[in-house]
């Protein structure tokens, strides 16, 4: 499906110079002179390069759109990662790299989701939101103000978040996935 080069968003999928491209940010920009443009980073799904690229109104791409698939991870192989259809029990391996930062969160029997482009897997999607259980927390500095004051603490699976004072070691929390952020407490 073509759209123009101003109705490109955060998250499309584009086909661009025969590859398939994630935006990641875009920028609206009216220069005094000459027309409007939107400045676009985007991000190669395939060999994982980046870019940035001027669309006009004028400009079109082709907008494109995967095929979602529900899919079980497994296990670890080394640097891959084993991830079986839940329709079909076929099992497939795919690089750790695909997931990127957000493979720490991984655990075995997680429902993620696979986008497909051309029956080939291409990007992992994990929930949103995770529940983890803190290993280690900081003490809390005597003296800081309660309303801004947040401590480092470390998950089960070594990520590092910050967390709210009252919050101690062995407490069950939800994180954010792909910011890394504290969301609250499990319930």
């Amino acid at each position: 499906m073509k759209i123009s080069g101003v109705d490109i968003r955060p998250g499309n999928i584009l086909e661009y110079e025969r590859g398939i491209w994630k935006v990641a940010k875009i920028q609206h920009t009216q220069p005094g002179k000459g027309g409007a443009y939107m400045q676009v980073e985007m991000k190669n799904l395939q060999d994982g390069r980046k870019t940035n690229v001027r669309f006009r109104s004028a400009d079109t791409i082709e907008r494109v759109r995967l095929d979602t698939k529900d899919f079980q991870y497994l296990y670890a192989e080394g640097d891959m990662l084993v991830f079986m259809d839940k329709d079909t029990y076929d099992q497939i391996q795919l690089p750790a790299d695909l997931i990127g930062d957000a493979a720490a969160f991984l655990e075995d029997g997680m429902e993620v989701m696979l986008e497909l482009w051309e029956e080939r897997p291409i990007s992992v999607q994990l929930p949103d939101q995770v529940e983890a259980t803190i290993v280690e927390a900081d003490a809390v500095v005597k003296g800081q103000t309660a309303s801004s004051s947040y401590k480092p603490a470390v998950l089960e699976n070594g990520v590092r978040v910050m967390v709210p004072p009252h919050i101690e070691s062995g407490t069950r929390i939800v994180v954010d996935v792909y910011e890394r952020t504290y969301v609250g407490k499990a319930g």
